[in-house]
């Protein structure tokens, strides 16, 4: 017995219906959707009757056509597929669609030639090779770029329809930014693909700019009767004219990109955009010159060619480039070595003091410097308080090399009081030996005093020319006279606590030090935290 197609309609929406697990499907709600349905795609708007969505439930679960789904019904009422992954657009094909398919690859291979079908170039074969596997069970000859996990490809044939049927999305949305989901009626325009993820480009309503939606952060969406706006074609056929990827907006720039002649090649037989040209060869490698905007897919096909390619040309590309090649850097500089980090806590006991370079990258440097800079103002050079001043920059500083210097010491440390110094340190008071008075105002016995720990995190170089401690190794454990602080610093000698930026020092309070004086103006930024 044929299927016709009003039957067809209602299987498929049957079993986008039972896919959709967010929600419960009584009886009813099928023959409602399933009247939606009908009238959307064919006009018919008699609706369907109880008994025939009954027989099409009954036809899916038979062997009739294939599709032996495994509907249930759960508490006597609702229905649902057993199996959560099913759906019979995942059944194989039959002798019959295999033989019309080959009828139709046979077609479609006589216009190949033709300039108006270019764009059949290669799909073809993925059709004809697609065919191969389903008759004869062997393995692909063409390997295709797929994700299988890739969700909201479901959403495309309905918002495929409802842009060729002009009808109106509502839309259950939620951006990765959203903490939670937002409906709202959309007005589609173009379908888009990049990379293996599907977009959707429209307006919320006449009146807004355009939108570009990802198919994977839509929960739900239904095609309702509502007419869609009049769109410029000519604006939708060039949006992503002057961009790689999706990411569009701003002016357009002229991109100059300097490649190695290894990989020249690679770009010069698959440009990078279509406006690419050449501009000159050399012996340091291929210039090639676009016409584009700048965004991030921009800098994530630049930042592909590794150190094979250089940015000659816009001055702001070449710096976020740059920036961005700093970071990756960083991230394998600030790896802790495990092998020292084990016996800190020795280190610590023995000597009084330990320092560790590269532990925050200089993008945190960076961000933790622009959320000092409003309090850099201020006229004196120390600011207490400083996690209660800034909250947010605490979670920079304590991060995962942090937490992981910490607990290899002693995990059971907590901040006590944070504060940060601005300018190089020339008090008198600290250019003499001493060892922590500060810690006298928090009114801490001696033996408390013991088991703390001063942290100092370093946003710039201290070198000795602008301020960095000196410190007597071992000189830590008891609280000291001033008689014997001059007996130790007149007959030893100290060591210098030069540290990079982005490195911390790490000292009991009792540990004689002092500062050096400076004698330069360049910054010496240091967050300084009591932990106990």
């Amino acid at each position: 017995m044929p299927v016709t197609r009003n039957a067809l309609i209602r299987y498929k929406t049957i079993d986008n219906c039972l896919r959709n697990r967010q929600r419960r499907w009584t009886l009813d709600d099928l023959i409602d959707t399933c009247s939606e349905a009908l009238y959307e795609f064919e006009g018919i708007d008699k609706g369907v009757s109880r008994r025939t969505v009954q027989m099409d439930i009954q036809m899916m679960r038979s062997e009739k056509l294939g599709y032996n789904a495994p509907i249930i019904v759960v508490d006597r009422k609702y229905y649902t597929y057993d199996d959560p992954d099913y759906s019979i657009t995942n059944i194989p094909l039959t002798d019959k669609d295999l033989n019309k398919l080959t009828e139709v690859t046979n077609i479609l291979r006589q216009f190949k030639g033709f300039s108006h079908f270019k764009e059949l170039s290669g799909m073809v074969q993925k059709l004809e090779d697609k065919i191969h596997v389903s008759k004869t069970n062997e393995h692909p000859i063409i390997d295709l770029e797929k994700n299988e996990n890739l969700k909201g490809l479901e959403y495309i044939d309905p918002i495929y329809h409802s842009i060729l049927n002009k009808k109106v999305l509502e839309l259950e949305y939620q951006s990765f930014k959203a903490r939670k989901s937002n409906t709202f009626f959309f007005h589609p325009a173009l379908l888009k693909e990049f990379r293996n993820r599907w977009f959707v480009l429209g307006k919320k309503n006449e009146r807004s700019g355009y939108v570009l939606l990802a198919l994977d952060r839509i929960n739900d969406l239904k095609i309702t009767n509502n007419k869609i706006i009049q769109f410029d074609q000519s604006e939708i056929t060039d949006f992503f004219k002057h961009v790689i990827g999706v990411s569009t907006g701003g002016p357009l720039h002229e991109v100059i990109l300097l490649i190695d002649h290894s990989n020249a090649p690679y770009v010069l037989t698959k440009p990078i955009h279509h406006s690419q040209e050449i501009i000159s060869k050399s012996d340091e490698g291929v210039t090639i010159k676009l016409h584009l905007q700048l965004n991030f897919e921009l800098e994530r096909e630049i930042l592909g060619f590794g150190d094979r390619i250089k940015v000659l040309s816009p001055p702001r590309l070449r710096s976020i480039i740059k920036q961005r090649l700093n970071h990756s850097i960083d991230l394998y500089n600030t790896e802790l070595n495990e092998n020292k980090i084990k016996y800190y806590d020795k280190k610590l006991a023995q000597k009084g003091t330990l320092i560790t370079n590269f532990v925050y990258t200089r993008k945190e440097i960076g961000r933790m410097g622009r959320l000092l800079q409003n309090l850099s103002n201020n006229s004196d050079n120390k600011i207490d308080d400083l996690f209660e001043k800034i909250p947010d920059i605490k979670k920079i500083v304590i991060n995962f090399n942090f937490n992981k210097i910490l607990n290899s010491i002693n995990s059971e440390l907590s901040p006590l009081y944070a504060k940060l110094t601005l300018k190089p340190n020339d008090e008198s008071s600290k250019l003499d030996w001493h060892q922590d008075d500060d810690l006298e105002r928090y009114n801490l016995s001696e033996d408390y005093v013991n088991k703390c720990l001063i942290i100092r995190i370093h946003l710039d170089d201290i070198t000795l020319d602008n301020g960095c401690m000196m410190v007597f190794h071992g000189s830590h454990r008891e609280k000291l006279t001033k008689e014997k602080i001059d007996l130790i610093t007149k007959n030893s000698l100290p060591s210098q606590i030069e540290v990079n930026a982005g490195g911390i020092h790490i000292y009991k309070p009792y540990l004689i030090k002092k500062h050096s004086k400076s004698f330069s103006n360049r910054n010496r930024r240091v967050i300084e935290i009591l932990m106990g």
